[in-house]
């Protein structure tokens, strides 16, 4: 949620909605191939993008990755988005950088509603890139990580009458993978501080259960991966911790990670545990592999 940190911390992942590069035309790089700004949809005027990276040797599946710190989303060049997913790039898998209508001009009831339409819109769009549309992950950190939860846990089946045919496409993902999320918004929309830091949070109280992934947990949500260091005061680990219980509770499959002496983002060995136990869960759950390193959590 902060844009603060080292290693794999929000303020590499915090990037958005400062602009659109004019690239006109998809760009190859290497054994990738990007698709800079691609128009998943409009509000206010203006464009709600995304980047797409894809694979040489692609398996097939997509995971979309939400640009989000803090709920802002800032725009970043292309080249650094790529060595940030280059892990999940490397296992063939399509990623998608989602980018939501930022804090401070939009508050979280209306950025959840725009990454729900990123699933749609990618769905509807699935051979465009040539993914299985069943086969969607979903992931970011903190902010990220609250909104790969929403998506996990509050997915709909679209609307068939929907006069825009991206509304009747399901938000509906595979696999969720995410690190330090909030989980319980409750404490952090009441509290005298969190919103003036993150405006996102200034909505009605009242709808806070609506938006807190603890609370919407039931028996059908994605497989879920949960990824937390146990130092972090930000968002302490309770928050993962919680819902990896109410996960089992109800019969979903989760696994919760603990990254000893981290805070809120990781480096050195501990970014790299991370890191691979992202790539398992997707290659898992996505891929329907067994994984030869599986790390034990709580």
């Amino acid at each position: 949620m902060a844009r603060s940190g080292t290693g794999w911390s929000i303020r590499r992942w915090a990037c958005v909605l400062a602009g659109v590069v004019l690239w006109l035309a998809p760009v190859a790089r290497g054994e990738v191939h990007i698709e800079t700004d691609v128009v998943y949809g409009h509000k206010f005027g203006m464009a709600l993008t995304m980047d797409v990276f894809q694979p040489e040797q692609a398996n097939g599946a997509g995971v979309l990755f939400m640009v989000s710190g803090g709920w802002f989303s800032r725009w970043m060049p292309a080249d650094r988005e790529m060595a940030l997913f280059k892990p999940l790039l490397d296992r063939g898998f399509t990623v998608f950088a989602v980018r939501h209508g930022s804090s401070p001009k939009f508050v979280i009831p209306e950025i959840v509603e725009d990454v729900r339409r990123s699933v749609r819109f990618v769905r509807k769009h699935a051979a465009r890139w040539k993914i299985d549309p069943e086969r969607l992950g979903v992931s970011g950190g903190s902010a990220g990580g609250h909104l790969s939860l929403m998506l996990g846990t509050t997915a709909d089946a679209g609307k068939p009458d929907a006069k825009d045919p991206v509304l009747r496409e399901s938000s509906r993902v595979a696999a969720v993978a995410v690190y330090f999320p909030p989980t319980d918004l409750r404490p952090y929309v009441t509290s005298d501080d969190f919103p003036k830091r993150f405006p996102a949070l200034q909505f009605a109280p009242e709808l806070a259960e609506d938006y807190s992934p603890l609370l919407q947990v039931t028996d059908d949500d994605a497989p879920t991966l949960l990824v937390h260091g146990d130092q972090d005061t930000l968002v302490p680990p309770w928050h993962s911790e919680k819902i990896h219980q109410a996960l089992q509770k109800h019969g979903v499959d989760s696994k919760l990670v603990i990254i000893e002496g981290a805070g809120h983002g990781f480096r050195g060995d501990g970014a790299t545990r991370a890191a691979k136990e992202w790539v398992n869960w997707f290659e898992r759950h996505l891929l329907k592999k067994k994984t030869l390193v599986e790390s034990n959590g709580p």
